[in-house]
């Protein structure tokens, strides 16, 4: 009787640590993704928020431009054990510049306009607060066009001494008219043909709060609501709203954190 009792026990154990078994993939650095991979029943939390997880145990994690050194994921099995997974977040050194004898109304831009700025932003905030049971996250992700890359991801620019707001896309230079394809599938959370800073602006939700922003866009070919494949021409580039000349600018989100798209894709093909 003694023996079944100890067998019985350590088959519980084993039955626990299978269950809240947890599998990562991704880069765990500033601006990184990491898609996570738990078993059947397992509930995941981080940073006080239980994430949603897909029929198929998947999850996904997205680390900001200025990310704590350390994320810790809590892991909680079907009999309610947890556990604390900790792991360190690789520090970047980001390109930053300083730039004086700037015009004045450059730094400070007249208050009608910073008002309009501040309500495009949170048009675009509300369409990235949705946690959609979507699993286009976890595919491979691809360039939505291929060109030279003209500007990264946390980027910043000092103007008479006045922070500007880091960039937080990868800037694709192309001509006006330049097919945009989905990197990913997804649904789209927001059309705009003209906001003051981003010009046409483009959100597609990937599922589970990852999703990727195209800007300055000349053209949108999709509306809001629409289903998104991989590959399916949705843009052509522009240079609409505060843009120097034609170029896509594809940003990407988990919620409210800004992270790098580079990450996600291949190096940029030569042709």
């Amino acid at each position: 009787m003694k023996l079944q009792s100890i067998t019985m026990f350590l088959l519980l154990i084993l039955a626990s640590m299978a269950s809240s078994a947890l599998e990562l993939t991704g880069d765990w650095q500033q601006g990184g993704v990491i898609i996570g991979k738990v078993s059947q029943g397992t509930l995941v939390e981080y940073r006080g928020k239980q994430l949603q997880i897909s029929p198929a145990g998947e999850f996904v994690i997205g680390f900001g431009r200025d990310a704590e050194k350390t994320a810790t994921i809590i892991t909680i099995d079907r009999v309610g054990a947890r556990q604390e997974h900790r792991f360190d977040v690789k520090a970047r050194t980001y390109n930053i510049k300083k730039v004086t004898g700037v015009p004045q109304q450059t730094v400070e831009p007249d208050p009608a306009q910073v008002e309009r700025a501040k309500r495009e932003a949170q048009m675009a905030a509300d369409a990235r607060k949705g946690d959609l049971p979507l699993t286009f996250f976890a595919q491979k992700f691809e360039w939505p066009l291929v060109g030279p890359v003209t500007g990264v991801y946390g980027s910043q620019r000092f103007y008479n001494g006045v922070p500007n707001s880091p960039h937080y896309g990868v800037d694709i230079a192309k001509p006006a008219g330049t097919l945009v394809k989905a990197p990913a599938g997804g649904v789209v959370t927001l059309v705009h043909p003209d906001m003051f800073f981003s010009g046409g602006t483009l959100i597609i939700d990937h599922g589970h709060g990852l999703s990727s922003t195209f800007i300055h866009l000349s053209k949108i070919l999709v509306k809001k609501g629409d289903d998104i494949l991989q590959g399916q021409a949705i843009a052509q580039v522009g240079k609409t709203g505060r843009a120097t000349g034609p170029h896509l600018d594809w940003r990407m989100n988990w919620f409210e954190e800004r992270v790098d798209p580079q990450l996600l894709v291949d190096p940029m093909p030569s042709k």
